[in-house]
Formats: structure tokens, sequence, C-alpha cells
């Protein structure tokens, strides 16, 4: 069986995440491809979708989610991504069970002895009038009939877990700061959700495979799990497992792909990308060491934007004090630290925030 090595794997995701070299798809495409972005942080995901496509506007992102092709949703692992409002449809129901089990894991000892049908029926019957409602809202309209439970927890599991919702314009435009307002996933799109399948080899979960490898193979089962927060998908890869390719990492892990998608030499030249917090390029493994280094890990959770050079996290990235930041992790060469600086000018200019310096540090 091939083996494939951290570079080799790197260069393939790096391919499928438009980051080898930018696009000129539409927002809902390359949102639709890379299944999702991170956007708990309302503005990162202008970020990471100008690392992607060629001429990106940030007006394209605000016409997508004013036109209501694209959606801020809890999904993954039950965090807010934007997702394309045909995905949302298509794998909500395949997310609910994970999504429950995260809201009571978290709140387990707040919420005990609740009756989820009965809070969920209760709070729809209070959405029905399609008014949108911050989470504070949604709860005060029923702390009568459950006063005990904190706020927040009852609130969260509405919000994140019981109700399918989309937090609305103006949030999550570009430069905009506007606060969470939640509506039904349903009465936002004017569709209904698809139902479940009862099918044994779980068709839902085949799809989302195809699609996660699509953007993020090879890869092990461990990292669909990791990506995408679910642990039943057994039955999905057995089933979907005539229609790939197999290889192994350096590790001995079995990796699956898609027999057509793109596996580029690990020669091929890697630009450099500013990437935006949590994104799914790092985070979307349960090892991520085909684009950051072990003593770096911790960096691509809390928070911190990351830079790529030669296709691995070799800097991270602020804005403070009107200067673009740039920290590396590892002393750059004076041909990559050209080329850092100059992709920053050109972030500097689609940021349009009055950045009048680049501070690129060095470490010796």
């Amino acid at each position: 069986m091939t083996v494939l090595d951290a570079r080799t794997l790197n260069r393939a995701t790096l391919a499928r995440q438009h980051l080898l070299e930018r696009g000129d798809a539409s927002v809902p495409e390359v949102v639709a491809h890379l299944c999702g972005m991170q956007a708990q942080e309302p503005q990162e995901p202008f970020i990471g979708l100008w690392s992607r496509l060629t001429d990106f506007k940030p007006g394209q992102l605000d016409d997508a989610l004013i036109g209501r092709t694209v959606v801020r949703t809890h999904l993954m692992r039950r965090t807010v991504h934007l997702v394309a409002a045909d995905d949302a449809l298509a794998w909500r129901a395949r997310h609910d069970g994970m999504l429950r089990q995260r809201v009571l894991g978290t709140y387990r000892r707040e919420l005990a002895g609740l009756d989820l049908d009965e809070v969920a029926a209760a709070g729809r019957a209070v959405m029905a009038d399609q008014r949108p409602r911050t989470m504070r809202e949604l709860v005060q309209a029923l702390e009568e009939r459950w006063p005990d439970p904190p706020h927040r927890a009852l609130g969260e599991l509405l919000v994140a877990a019981l109700i399918p919702m989309v937090q609305l314009p103006p949030r999550g435009l570009w430069h905009r700061t506007a606060g969470v307002r939640n509506l039904p996933l349903t009465a936002w799109l004017g569709r209904d959700i698809d139902p479940l399948p009862a099918d044994d080899d779980d068709p839902v979960g085949r799809r989302l495979l195809r699609r996660y490898l699509a953007a993020h193979g090879p890869a092990a089962a461990a990292d669909l799990r990791t990506w995408c927060g679910l642990a039943g998908l057994p039955a999905a890869i057995k089933a979907a497992r005539d229609e790939l390719v197999v290889f192994r990492d350096e590790r001995g892990r079995e990796l699956l792909d898609l027999p057509d998608a793109p596996r580029p030499h690990p020669d091929t030249p890697a630009p450099v990308r500013f990437l935006p917090a949590f994104d799914n390029a790092i985070l979307g493994y349960h090892d991520r060491g085909r684009i950051i280094d072990a003593p770096h890990l911790g960096l691509s959770v809390a928070g911190h934007r990351a830079v790529l050079v030669d296709g691995r996290v070799a800097a991270t990235w602020t804005v403070r004090d009107r200067r673009l930041h740039i920290t590396p992790l590892r002393p750059l060469t004076a041909s990559e630290r050209d080329a850092v600086h100059a992709e920053a000018q050109d972030l500097t200019t689609f940021l349009d925030e009055d950045i009048e310096h680049i501070r690129l540090d060095t470490q010796d």
C-alpha cells in the first residue's frame, strides 16, 4: 500500500483548500466545496476567502449572506459555521444527535431532568411568529415554564441543539458589529430540512464523507470524526469503501481518498498564505501534522491567525495599534521574509483598516 509522507499530504490539502492556487469560484461555490468555514469570529471567513479566491471582494460574502445562499449556523463540532444553504438543510438532521450530546455534556447538571422534546416544542412555538430573537429573548419567553436552568444553559440547548437556527445579518457582514439574532433555518430559507433516511448504509454520511475527502483528503476516519464531531460514521465508510482509494501515512494509519482527487507532487511550490483564526485547513484533522508542527498545535485552537510558509504554519499574525504584526515560529530565510512581507502588503490593502506598518519580527 502506498505510503504518503507529510509533505505529500500537505500539498494535497493545500490544493483542495484553494491554498496552493487561488480559485475563481463564487463565494457559495467555494463555501460548499470547503464543506463550510468556521465562523464563530464573524469577520474571519472574509480573510479565509481572500486567501483562497482571486479578486475576492467582501461584498461578495455580504451578498451571499443577505441573499440566503450561505448561512451562519451551529453545525460541525457544535461550532458556528458559514455553510452553503443547501448543505445546512441536507446535513442538519445528521448532526442533531451530536449537537444535543455536546450541549448536554457541557451543562449536564444544569439541564438534568428536562424533557428535551417538550423544551424543543415550546421553543418552536415561540419562534413560530418568525420574529428574530436573541438567545436571551427566547429563554425569557420560556422561563416561567422552566425557571430553574441558568439562561445560558437553556439558551444554548435551544439555539445550538434543539432548534436549527441561523444567525441573521447584519451579524457576519463586512466591518459590521452586530449581536446574534436567531431565526429558524426553515423560516429563513423557506424550505424544509432534509429528513434523515433510515437506510443501513447511511447515505447522508456517505455523501458527507465524499465531500469531506474532496476538501480535506486523503484522510483517516479519525480525521473525519474530528472535523464533523460525528461518531457514528463507520457504516458510511464501510459502504463507500469500494468507491475510494486507500493509502497509509508514515504512522501506519489508513487514509481514504477519492480516486480522481488532486494529489500534487510534494515538491510543488506553495505560496505564502495568511489564514484566519480557527481555519479548517488546520482544525479539520485529528492528525494536524501535515500542516502544523507538534509544538505549535495549541495555537490552532487558541484563536491565533496563522501564516503558511512553504505550506506549513511558520508564523502567527494579528492587527493591533494600526500595525500588521507577524511573529515567526521559526527562523525565516531572506526570500521567505520577502514573500511574507509581499503577501502582508496585499492583506493590508484588503483589510482596509488604516494599517500604517507591517512589523515582521525575527527569530534567531
